[in-house]
């Protein structure tokens, strides 16, 4: 049976796909099971990978609200659109997170021209560059011409970085993040040129995907109990993760929520950041 996926590409419906993301959610076999057959069911011919999403998580949402917030994740980072901003503050906070010191948007001096670097990251006496690429439409990857333009952009700034005395600290390698996936041409010139690049689910075993649900690091849109303005009102005063509203509760009765409604959220949060 033909899947027809965000980009047009028309692909065989893959059970053992499917049945992965539902296991990386939380939901146990019974309920996997339960949507496997519902899907089976009701699948036809050019279905959409949207409509079969949309079944799943509907399951999930009325079974277990807290596996259907883990299962929208891809969807969820999407969500942190339109512009790019709030992607590049969650890729910071990955990294703080993961024993980083990080700044966002600094204004770095190259050889040729002045550059304003997305997430500039410190650990263990190394400084890298990490450059975000956001796309807000599903289906749209990443291809050659992105790691070559961030490349030329990082040779520049570390020639410049490397003249001064001052920065006794080196250089890393320079990152290239994106929420979407890189072309296949896109890969082979990331290595080698020597650059590290992250994205959904590459690098295997240490994608984005994994690093998030290794760390229990949830974007604040993955909630299935926050309206997208109340979303958007934390986005826009920095609270990209759920870990940080776990810290920063008190935003929510600035959204005037009332105190049940406030206890089922923060009940939520806990269970994604798994407290």
């Amino acid at each position: 049976m033909e899947v027809i996926k965000s980009s047009g590409e028309k692909v065989q419906f893959s059970v053992s796909k499917l049945r992965g993301s539902l296991k990386r959610s939380g939901a146990n076999d019974q309920l996997i099971k339960r949507i496997l057959d519902r899907v089976r069911d009701e699948l036809y011919q050019g279905i959409t990978s949207k409509e079969i999403y949309n079944r799943a998580f509907a399951i999930l949402k009325k079974n277990e609200p807290v596996f259907a917030s883990k299962y929208k994740l891809k969807k969820a980072i999407y969500e942190l659109g339109p512009t790019g901003f709030p992607f590049e503050k969650f890729v910071s906070a990955i990294l703080e997170y993961s024993g980083y010191k990080t700044e966002v948007g600094k204004i770095m001096q190259g050889i040729c021209v002045t550059h304003e670097i997305d997430v500039f990251a410190e650990k263990n006496g190394q400084v890298t560059i990490v450059e975000c690429k956001f796309h807000n439409e599903e289906g749209r990857n990443c291809d050659v011409k992105v790691p070559l333009y961030i490349h030329s952009r990082y040779q520049d700034v570390k020639a410049h970085w490397k003249t001064k005395k001052e920065n006794t600290k080196e250089m890393d390698k320079g990152w290239v993040v994106t929420n979407t996936r890189f072309t296949e041409d896109a890969r082979k010139y990331g290595k080698c040129a020597d650059l590290h690049l992250l994205c959904w689910d590459f690098p295997e075993g240490n994608g984005l995907r994994d690093r998030i649900d290794r760390l229990g690091l949830y974007p604040i849109t993955v909630s299935t109990m926050l309206t997208n303005r109340e979303k958007q009102f934390l986005l826009s005063r920095d609270v990209v993760l759920c870990q940080q509203l776990l810290k920063d509760s008190f935003f929510l009765d600035h959204l005037g929520i009332a105190e049940n409604r406030k206890k089922k959220i923060m009940e939520e949060v806990r269970l994604l950041c798994n407290c």
